[in-house]
């Protein structure tokens, strides 16, 4: 019920914040102004919007007395924050001061946007202030950082790795799959090939003795956070969207890439109903415990091992690197409104916002900083804390950053999709794909 009319004050208030879009409210360059007063900033609603509303008061109520400075936050929708602020944008709106941004449409956004000159990032992970540069500047600060791990079922791996005789299976398996023999290893260990073989060895379709109808899950319906899982595996074979600002998609490497999806699905290694799933999909397969294994979300391994939420793999469920040793990761963000009349008084709040001590507030309000130090900290709130901070430092990468970088996403799940569960050509797919690419690149 909060949540309903959370959604609806948030439906009001931005429609008043689009009636701002005239001519009396736009702006043609903005203004420092005196340093004090309103600030407005923008978030969506859920976990982060709940974290940022508590940091929010927290200044409120205690250092944002002694800079002068309220700040008044309005929650936009979770499903068009960005399509409103857009058209904020192009008015040249003065009504917001501080914009909610992400790493996948900065490169968009970036020509309304003041450069974040005078905040340190040193105390943030480089990925996810690489992230959110353009043309070699700073146009956001990182607040949430999202990445993917191989979350699995340890108990189920900890009896393969003690039974000789369905070792003797895996590597029988293994030759079956691969060509060649491969025996069983920890998760943690795992390339891009164990992840095939253990998919092959925990289903039913390849091993009838398998304690699980299903080895994995793959994301694999045509949506653009879709595409961010599968660059883990592009990226894991050693390919990128682009080489020399050229797209590179249609390489060695992409093709492995979608290969790897088509001949789990085509197997009977996941479920069929993999073609329209994503993150609530892949929850609920490892829930089931149905399914061994998957590449998710870090979000999402707290829930699994919640007995109240997952009562039937809680504590069963681990998580190691994703196979291939590469993950995206991405920052949800917040940018100041090059047309804000306010922008001393922005700056004040964002550098307040930079500071340990307001990430450790929001970490402990729900959120996921993306500064290593505090996440590191604060393990005793999320055990997957220790594990985000590490496999981002060693493992994360960030996707080129330029104006169509949120359009790329969804055109490759759009490209990929069908290949990606077979019904469509490897080869031709990735030969449009690299095509509509070239394009989006300029």
């Amino acid at each position: 019920m909060r949540r309903k009319a959370m959604a609806l004050g948030a439906l009001i208030v931005s429609g008043a914040l689009l009636a701002g879009c005239s001519a009396g409210s736009s702006g043609s360059g903005g203004d420092e102004g005196s340093g004090e007063g309103t600030v407005k900033l923008v978030a969506w609603p859920g976990p982060e919007g709940d974290a940022m509303s508590k940091v929010v008061d927290a200044y409120n109520a205690g250092q944002g007395k002694d800079d002068g400075i309220n700040v008044e936050l309005t929650l936009l929708s979770r499903q068009d924050t960005f399509s409103k602020e857009a058209a904020l944008m192009a008015s040249k709106s003065s009504d917001v001061d501080i914009y909610f941004t992400a790493s996948y449409n900065i490169g968009q956004f970036a020509p309304s946007l003041d450069p974040l000159t005078d905040i340190d990032t040193s105390a943030y992970f480089p990925v996810a202030a690489e992230g959110l540069t353009y043309e070699g500047e700073l146009y956001a600060l990182p607040l949430d950082v999202s990445n993917h791990f191989l979350l699995y079922r340890k108990d189920l791996t900890d009896a393969l790795l003690a039974d000789p005789a369905a070792q003797a299976e895996y590597e029988k398996i293994s030759e079956t799959v691969l060509g060649e023999s491969r025996a069983p290893k920890d998760p943690a260990e795992w390339d891009l090939d164990d992840f095939k073989v253990a998919a092959a060895y925990f289903s039913q379709s390849t091993n009838p003795n398998s304690p699980t109808e299903y080895g994995t899950i793959i994301q694999a319906k045509n949506l653009l956070y879709n595409t961010m899982i599968w660059n883990d595996v592009l990226w894991g074979y050693g390919g990128n969207w682009e080489k020399d600002g050229q797209a590179a998609l249609n390489s060695e490497a992409g093709k492995k890439a979608v290969q790897l999806y088509a001949d789990i699905y085509k197997n009977g290694w996941t479920s069929p109903d993999s073609s329209q799933a994503e993150f609530p999909e892949t929850q609920a397969a490892l829930q089931s415990g149905n399914t061994a294994f998957a590449i998710q979300w870090s979000a999402a391994f707290a829930s699994l091992n919640d007995p109240a939420q997952s009562p039937d793999v809680a504590g069963k469920i681990a998580i190691a690197p994703v196979p291939g040793g590469k993950t995206h990761v991405h920052a949800l963000a917040v940018s100041l409104n090059k047309y804000s009349k306010n922008k001393a008084a922005a700056k004040t709040f964002l550098s307040y916002l930079a500071t340990e001590d307001a990430m450790t507030q929001y970490a402990q309000a729900g959120g996921i900083p993306a500064i290593p130090a505090v996440l590191e900290a604060q393990t005793d709130l999320n055990p997957a804390f220790a594990q985000v901070s590490q496999t981002i430092t060693e493992n994360g990468f960030s996707e080129p950053v330029f104006p169509q970088t949120f359009q790329a996403y969804s055109k490759i799940a759009e490209d990929l999709s069908g290949a990606w569960v077979g019904q469509t050509d490897v080869d031709e797919a990735l030969k449009t794909a690299n095509a509509n690419l070239q394009e989006l690149l300029g």
